[in-house]
């Protein structure tokens, strides 16, 4: 899911940065107020194992590639702006050390994966917990994977019609919607099975844990 560098287009990455800037340092101030220090080796657990699933990626025709997330958890157990941040870092560290993403397409992925997929889960969560905790938490999990990868689908499914040569040729990411959205889409509703299930089993494991240690 990660998009590496040259696929989008410095009309889109450049104001992408200064909004995930923005986003970024509210973020700190949240996870300041937000965490007592008690519950960080559980956050910093998470995050880890978030690290590990979301690197085992598997390409993709189309330009990406499919993977975990594990970022639903983080943002219901700790909060959506805490798991934007905790994701965004570990996005960043992924481009960086691993060359998984690219460091101009950082803000994108920062956005549609650490930004939507935690508020997607909190809030589907939220919306849906009087139907059941379980059922709540699957659809979360399953939810902020297909939402993430609808977003990144269209974020570079635009590009061809937006940005062409004088020949009328794609700039940078040549495929349009036909292409990313099934190549994206389908593959990840088998990923968010696997996010919804992670996400039960997670959650209920260390929910009352972590409000214990509160």
């Amino acid at each position: 899911m990660h998009i590496p560098d040259g696929f989008v287009a410095p009309q889109i990455y450049i104001p992408a940065y200064i909004l995930d800037l923005l986003f970024v340092l509210y973020a700190l101030r949240r996870f300041k107020s937000a965490l007592q220090e008690k519950v960080i080796p559980y956050l910093a657990s998470l995050s880890l194992f978030s690290f590990v699933i979301s690197t085992l990626a598997i390409p993709l025709p189309g330009g990406t590639s499919v993977h975990g997330l594990g970022v639903a958890p983080i943002s219901i157990l700790f909060g959506y702006w805490v798991a934007f941040l905790s994701y965004s870092i570990i996005l960043f560290l992924q481009a960086t050390l691993l060359g998984e993403g690219g460091i101009t397409t950082f803000p994108i992925n920062s956005l549609l994966i650490a930004l939507i997929g935690s508020l997607s889960a909190f809030y589907i969560h939220k919306v849906l917990r009087p139907m059941g905790e379980s059922i709540s938490l699957f659809v979360s999990g399953f939810g902020s994977t297909l939402l993430s990868a609808l977003f990144l689908a269209i974020t570079l499914g635009i590009h061809p019609y937006l940005f062409k040569d004088e020949r009328g040729m794609p700039i940078y990411f040549p495929f349009d919607y036909s292409i990313t959205l099934p190549a994206l889409i389908l593959p990840h509703i088998i990923v968010g099975f696997g996010e919804g299930l992670l996400n039960v089993l997670l959650v209920r494991k260390l929910k009352k844990r972590i409000n214990y240690e509160r």
